[in-house]
């Protein structure tokens, strides 16, 4: 069973950065695109950014692009995403995800997530 497990959120001051983790267990061949999503009380769940594991070719939503990275240890089965100049508005929880993609350019938050971690909470204060 494919299990991902988050860690690492945190409350933080504005301007902070924080480095997520999640750790695959039960990793699998059929799950070869990760991701990262958040979700606020009352907002839909949304995509930030994912990682096509067999390349470590990553994929960013315009809104985090310069600010997010997304990167992994294949040999720790862990990927994570770094949060810099953080916002008040990226308080959230945070979510992994992992999905199979047919190739790199279909590994993007709209891919097919099977397997969902429990979250970590991000607070940003200002």
């Amino acid at each position: 069973q494919v299990q991902p497990v988050e860690s690492g959120g945190d409350s933080v001051q504005g301007g902070g950065s924080l480095k997520l983790s999640c750790t695959i267990s039960g990793y699998s061949y059929m799950t070869n695109c990760l991701g990262w999503f958040r979700q606020a009380p009352g907002k839909e769940r949304e995509g930030l950014a994912t990682i096509y594991t067999l390349t470590g070719t990553p994929y960013y939503v315009e809104s985090v692009k310069g600010r997010f990275t997304i990167s992994q240890d294949s040999a720790k089965n862990t990927i994570y995403l770094e949060i810099h100049s953080l916002k008040p508005e990226d308080s959230a929880m945070y979510y992994c995800a992992a999905g199979w993609a047919g190739y790199p350019s279909r590994c993007d938050p709209t891919a097919k997530f099977d397997h969902w971690g429990q979250g970590t909470q991000v607070t940003v204060s200002s």
